[in-house]
């Protein structure tokens, strides 16, 4: 790579209108603004009100119509769907890229990952044990650290979904990178939920090692059950 070509990868890309267009009528219809099943303003005003050209607006709308946030029907006012039964994968990935998040929202993607870990975390084992066991083994031993705990969390799971065989897990953990990254940073600001996962590192290494797949299941099962329950303990009740 040329120096040139350095400083360009650096640059960090300029949001585009119609990508910043549709991130704040995200927020709007999060925050409410918006109402499920309320129609949005027609196009001159709306565009009016968001401070941008209609085309852009209008390119706006056909990427969150695509991802189910709002239906455009022909010579009727466009309708803010019910995206919580209505949305795809878009509405959740953009929820999760959201600076204001609904409150059962983290929770509820913990919930998520408490039904699919067992599962890939099994696949994982049955596919690479070797692998499993000696890269999951060192995140054992990492610094005691917030930061280092972010960090680990995520390959952890990284490494579990990239050799479950279903590249299917890998896109719906990276589709939470973001939100994952500040999840974690506010989980393992607790020295306890530190030692719990440093211990579940440990646990699946040794199980890996055994070719025990029952045993990773079982205790990726557990460990992600407690940790949903330990994120509310600490996180949303304030425990200490």
């Amino acid at each position: 790579m040329t120096s040139y070509q350095k400083v360009v990868s650096d640059w960090e890309r300029p949001v585009r209108p119609a990508a910043l267009t549709e991130e704040r009528l995200i927020e709007a219809f999060l925050e409410g603004h918006f109402a499920i099943n309320s129609h949005l303003p027609p196009e001159r005003a709306l565009a009016e009100q968001l401070g941008v050209t209609r085309p852009t607006l209008r390119e706006a709308l056909q990427r969150l119509a695509r991802d189910g946030w709002i239906e455009i029907r022909q010579g009727r006012p466009t309708r803010v769907r019910d995206f919580w039964r209505e949305g795809t994968m878009g509405v959740l990935s953009a929820i999760a890229r959201s600076q204001k998040l609904p409150e059962e929202f983290v929770p509820n993607l913990l919930e998520l990952r408490f039904l699919l870990a067992p599962t890939y975390t099994r696949a994982a084992m049955e596919h690479e044990p070797d692998r499993v066991a000696d890269h999951i083994g060192e995140f054992a031993y990492i610094p005691d650290t917030v930061e280092a705990f972010a960090s680990a969390d995520w390959e952890v799971h990284s490494i579990l979904t990239g050799t479950s065989g279903n590249p299917i897990f890998t896109f719906i953990l990276n589709d939470f990178h973001e939100i994952y990254r500040r999840m974690a940073v506010t989980y393992f600001a607790y020295a306890n939920l530190r030692a719990h996962s440093r211990a579940f590192y440990a646990a699946i290494s040794s199980a890996a090692k055994r070719r025990d797949a029952v045993a990773v299941e079982r205790i990726t099962s557990t460990v992600m059950k407690e940790s949903l329950a330990y994120w509310r303990q600490y996180v949303i009740q304030g425990d200490s």
